[in-house]
């Protein structure tokens, strides 16, 4: 099979840091905060990485809306392996309220506009959680959908995913093109070995903005507020079954 795929790349605040709300309340600290690529994503970059080595794609190209930071995302993508990028340029306010319609309906345009055989998108991002974005690629684009993909294989034109739901695993077979979301166990990402990151620099990446594919980025949506999760209360330590009951009934629970 030789085709093109597009692979959505996020640009979000790094695992690691202790994440931090403004003193306003309006959202959470991200200048001067460590960034990284979202883990899924990588996930993603990984696995469309693998079929073109594998020789059943022929060209990965990803994207990444968002300021000129996201830049930097794109760059990490292309030393993993990928082509080539597309940054689709969104600043300010409507940055700030970008959320999983907005990229869709840009991931979905560019995916005709490419040309694209498939979309391999993260399941989700460790940022907002939402685990939609790719769900509605699929219903703007109305091709059929591999979400939580653990496991993909091509076989002829269609692609057999191993899906992980609550019950276990759940094999299903969809024609392409298709829209895939990569969970967790699909495969290991790659480092970006200082070769290939040195090559990704003449990589090329074109600048786009929303409005040039014919998409409005509108947010429906406000915030109202943002606020930390509450101190977790420290736990009492109890002798015997006894004191137990009496704690619990103490609180109110029994």
């Amino acid at each position: 099979m030789s085709g093109r795929v597009l692979v959505g790349v996020k640009r979000v605040i790094d695992y690691a840091v202790k994440i931090r709300v403004k003193p306003d309340n309006s959202c959470v600290v991200t200048d001067g905060v460590k960034h990284s690529m979202n883990p899924f994503c990588e996930i993603a970059v990984e696995e469309a990485v693998k079929m073109k080595e594998k020789k059943l794609i022929k060209e990965v190209v990803v994207v990444s809306c968002g300021p000129q930071q996201a830049m930097e995302t794109i760059r990490t993508a292309l030393a993993m392996g990928a082509d080539r990028g597309i940054h689709v340029e969104v600043t300010g306010k409507d940055y700030e309220n970008l959320g999983p319609l907005q990229v869709s309906k840009i991931m979905a345009a560019l995916a005709k506009k490419e040309d694209a055989l498939l979309v391999i998108l993260g399941k989700q991002a460790i940022d907002d959680d939402c685990n939609q974005t790719g769900q509605m690629t699929a219903a703007l684009l109305d091709w059929p959908q591999g979400t939580f993909a653990s496991e993909l294989s091509m076989e002829g034109d269609k692609i057999k995913v191993v899906r992980e739901i609550d019950g276990g695993l759940e094999t299903v077979k969809i024609n392409t093109p298709a829209v895939i979301t990569a969970d967790l166990r699909l495969n290991t990402p790659r480092y970006a070995t200082l070769p290939n990151i040195m090559k990704a620099k003449k990589k090329k990446i074109a600048n786009v903005k929303p409005a040039d594919l014919g998409v409005d980025i509108t947010s429906r949506l406000e915030v109202l507020r943002v606020d930390e999760p509450p101190q977790r209360e420290a736990g009492v330590k109890v002798e015997t079954v006894d004191d137990l009951l009496a704690r619990l009934k103490e609180a109110g629970r029994i």
